[in-house]
């Protein structure tokens, strides 16, 4: 079974942005992007779509407490279009379809809830 967990702490923000690098470290294509650019993302003075909308980011760990996943869930009810509209992004998941269903049901939950 996989627990959520929310990145809501520095310990948990640098996992977000480590579990990347680990679980791509064999690719030799993958570049790595800057900490401080995925970061600015989700600061709403730097990015003006999260200043009246919400987004969360989550970690996704399996039993041994490792995690196996990520994802950001987000919305703003300002975006107008014919209907409500979320989304997701920043998603990584190892190589495991029943973890990414588990995440991207999470996504839908989230945002259903919203």
């Amino acid at each position: 079974m996989l627990k959520s967990i929310l990145v809501n702490s520095p310990e948990t923000q640098k996992e977000f942005l480590e579990f990347p690098a680990r679980l791509f470290r064999n690719e030799k294509n993958y570049i790595r992007p800057l900490d401080k650019d995925i970061e600015e993302v989700f600061n709403p003075n730097k990015n003006k779509f999260f200043r009246n909308g919400t987004c969360e980011r989550f970690l996704f760990k399996n039993a041994e407490n490792q995690t196996v996943g990520k994802v950001a869930v987000f919305i703003n009810p300002k975006y107008e279009q014919k209907l409500k509209t979320g989304g997701i992004g920043f998603f990584d998941c190892i190589d495991d379809q029943k973890t990414a269903n588990f995440i991207f049901d999470f996504c839908k939950n989230w945002l259903q809830e919203r």
